[in-house]
């Protein structure tokens, strides 16, 4: 009973291994220095590959053996894949209307376009709430309501 039970976590662990745990994280066999852990993980928050190495390399320097001991582990549970391997998991982008790779980190417009965009939504959303009021207020409302009220 416990080799099954054992075999059939085995074998999640594997799927989950191959789909890049549901979350497109991978080692990356095309751009490696050693196995491609930090290259997997600088694609998947969509940052400079020496980026994560460096932070690696100080890992290393302040924590020793652990940064060594997570690299190992990295390496032993992300599954590598090369440019084209497989399907990416993918999310759909609104603004452009189509598909890209998900990325936990995607950094868009600036900060005041962003903005800019959230006082129009407001402003639109205040501009239907006038509408709406204006309408409740107004005599066709009230005869409308009348109406209504003839026709229960």
């Amino acid at each position: 009973m416990s080799n099954r039970h054992h075999s059939r976590r085995a074998s999640r662990q594997e799927q989950g291994r191959r789909r890049g745990w549901d979350m497109n994280l991978y080692r990356n066999a095309d751009d490696k220095m050693i196995a491609g852990v930090c290259s997997g993980i600088a694609d998947h928050f969509d940052v400079a590959h020496w980026v994560v190495r460096l932070l690696f390399v100080c890992g290393f320097l302040f924590t020793g053996t652990v940064a060594v001991l997570v690299y190992i582990v990295a390496w032993i549970m992300l599954a590598p894949r090369h440019a084209g391997d497989g399907e990416e998991t993918m999310e759909y982008d609104e603004r452009r209307g189509e598909y890209r790779p998900r990325n936990v980190f995607r950094y868009g417009e600036d900060v005041t376009t962003r903005l800019k965009a959230a006082r129009d939504r407001v402003e639109k959303s205040l501009r239907r709430i006038e509408d709406m009021e204006s309408y409740v207020i107004s005599r066709h409302y009230k005869l409308n309501k009348e109406f209504a009220n003839l026709a229960d």
